[in-house]
């Protein structure tokens, strides 16, 4: 016969089990929230080490970017350097070899003057044919180094190439204003008048 007592203890216990079976269900409820916190914790590690590496990424291709307009530029400053070193050295030789020849123009005047004056006789002859071989080898020197005579007899004065030492009567209408006379020869050298050719001008 079930007592008042039992029945007490009975309830107790049914109180007891249900306190266990909550006391389970919210130890498995923390356990999974637990879980899903660490899976997040876990999924956000991951994300901010694939963040970090696309910003590694874009920071290593602005570097590089960096290095490569660096690169260009300095190839386009050497390659300046070059060129204008090429152009100095090339302009120096110029000048050198202008130098050298404006020495030897004189020379040229004095074989040509010595030639012209030289005299008849068998022994002139044999002079003249002897100063024309040397002549001939000075012109092929000058023209082996670029050097040409600049044309003027009978040519309209210009300033570019003559230079005017003085003014004649035209001996004929179509001299007016041309070179009548040439009084000492003018050269070039390349592109560059390295002496102008004194003449006089017809009026």
């Amino acid at each position: 016969m079930t007592t008042e007592k039992d029945y007490i203890e009975d309830e107790a216990q049914q109180e007891q089990m249900t306190d266990n079976s909550v006391e389970k269900q919210e130890e498995k409820s923390d356990k999974t929230k637990k879980r899903k916190a660490s899976k997040k914790k876990v999924k956000l590690k991951k994300e901010s080490k694939e963040d970090k590496m696309k910003r590694e990424i874009e920071e290593l291709n602005e570097k590089n970017e960096h290095i490569h307009d660096d690169y260009l530029r300095l190839f386009s400053e050497f390659d300046n350097f070059r060129k204008r070193k090429n152009k100095e050295i090339a302009d120096l030789y110029i000048t050198a070899g202008e130098k050298i020849v404006l020495s030897i123009l004189p020379i040229i005047d004095d074989f040509e003057r010595a030639i012209q004056h030289a005299g008849d006789s068998d022994e002139a002859q044999a002079h003249r044919e002897g100063m024309d071989l040397i002549y001939n080898k000075f012109l092929n020197i000058l023209k082996q180094n670029g050097v040409q005579e600049i044309e003027a007899k009978g040519e309209l004065f210009d300033t570019d190439f003559h230079e005017a030492i003085t003014h004649f009567p035209a001996p004929s209408n179509d001299l007016k204003g041309k070179v009548v006379d040439v009084t000492e020869k003018g050269y070039t050298m390349g592109d560059k008048v390295i002496r102008y050719a004194k003449v006089v001008v017809g009026d």
